[in-house]
Parts: C-alpha cells; sequence; structure tokens
C-alpha cells in the first residue's frame, strides 16, 4: 500500500530563513554599530537616539529594496531558463528525455533504468523534471522578491529595535559598553534561534555572529572616538 511521504525537511525554510537571519543581524550589528560610534564621539543622549533612529528607517528601507532588487534578479534568470527549457521541450522532445536520462545515469541509474525513469517523469510533468534535475530549481527554492523584501525589512528593523531599547534606558556616560554588550547577546541568541531554525550548531552559529558584530562595534567606536577628539 502506498503511503505518502511526511517527513519535514528544513530546506524548505530556506528562502525566508537566510532574508530573516540577515536582515535581523544587520538591524543589531548596523545599528549598535552607529549608536556605540556616535556615543563614543561625545554627542548628547539625544542625538545618539535621532541617529540610531534614522539608521533604523535608513537600514529597514535599504534592506527591502537591496532584497527585492536581488531576489527579483534571481527570479527573472530563473524564468528565463525556464521559459527556454519550455522551448527546447516542445521543438525536440526527444532530445531532452535524453538529456534527462543521461543526468540520471550520472547520478549511479542504469542506461535502460535511467530512460524508463526519464520517460515516466516526462510523461508526468516534463518542465517540472527538468527544472528541477537539469536546473535545479524546485518550489522551495525559488526565489520570492516580496517575501524576502518584506521579511528583511520587518526583521532588520526588529534588530534595530533592541539597541535602540537599550539606548532610552542608560545614561549616556555608559552607553557604549552597555549597548555592545547586549547586543552582542542579542547577536548570540539570534544565531542560536537561526542555527535552531535550519538545523545547524547552535554554539557555532552564535559565536560567528557574535564575532563579527563585536569586530563591526569596535571598528565603529574607533572611529567616532578618533573623529570627536579631532573635532572636539
Amino acid at each position: 500500500m502506498y503511503r505518502s511521504h511526511t517527513e519535514r525537511h528544513r530546506t524548505k525554510r530556506i528562502g525566508w530563513l537566510r532574508a530573516a537571519v540577515m536582515g535581523a543581524n544587520d538591524g543589531i550589528v548596523s545599528t549598535a554599530s552607529l549608536v556605540v560610534g556616535v556615543a563614543a564621539s561625545s554627542a548628547s543622549h539625544s542625538e545618539v537616539l535621532v541617529a540610531g533612529m534614522a539608521g533604523l528607517v535608513a537600514g529597514a528601507m535599504s534592506m527591502a529594496a537591496g532584497e527585492y532588487v536581488s531576489v527579483s534578479s534571481q527570479s527573472d534568470t530563473e524564468k528565463a531558463d525556464l521559459a527556454r527549457e519550455s522551448r527546447e521541450l516542445e521543438i525536440d522532445s526527444d532530445h531532452e528525455h535524453e538529456e534527462l536520462a543521461a543526468i540520471y545515469i550520472s547520478r549511479g541509474l542504469e542506461p535502460d533504468l535511467a530512460k524508463q525513469v526519464a520517460q515516466q517523469m516526462m510523461a508526468h510533468d516534463a518542465l517540472g523534471a527538468h527544472a528541477r534535475d537539469e536546473l535545479g530549481i524546485s518550489e522551495f527554492m525559488t526565489a520570492r522578491p516580496i517575501q524576502a523584501a518584506l521579511a528583511s525589512a520587518a526583521t532588520f528593523s526588529v534588530g534595530a529595535a533592541l539597541p535602540l531599547l537599550t539606548v532610552l534606558i542608560v545614561p549616556t556616560s555608559v552607553m557604549a559598553p552597555v549597548v555592545s554588550g547586549v547586543s552582542l547577546v542579542f547577536l548570540a541568541a539570534m544565531g542560536a534561534l537561526a542555527a535552531q531554525a535550519g538545523g545547524a550548531s547552535k554554539l557555532k552559529s552564535s559565536i560567528r555572529v557574535a564575532f563579527w558584530g563585536a569586530c563591526a562595534m569596535g571598528l565603529t567606536a574607533a572611529v567616532g572616538a578618533l573623529f570627536g577628539t579631532a573635532m572636539s
């Protein structure tokens, strides 16, 4: 008796997970770095807050626009490849059958079995078979520009809000070290959550994200202190 395959794989999450992780990570790192850099330049509390808010809005819009353009280009390429493959199937289906069979042979099937599999796959969904096995395009990996743009903007805003909330409750005198420390905790936690969603190592992901965040904030703080001293 045939039973449907109900096993769930994490590759289905790749599209939105990539955009969400990148957005949240960039939101925390860029906003915290901006806040730390401005605070290190001896700016006032209100100036730091305004700079952080401006960074949140500008960053969210930049992430959305950049992600939309990038993923749209990928989507356009996928559509062009599928259109070309569809024309080739109409013009010379025999050659496309041989091409698909050759792919299955390269993956370990016997030639006769590969031809049978290719024939049955093409009879069921010729374009879908070539999209998956020749072009590497599947329904779970297909580019979705709007989804990616919204996910990036939303997660960037959430990430950026975390260091800004810290700015609201700490005095200017200790703002740089406190925002840096709190942001590193947020980055490590976000790295662990992303790893859990993707089935990867939580510790490795946390360390990687926190390390690069620390580098960004440290460099920005140094630049802010240098220019703040030079202009005072």
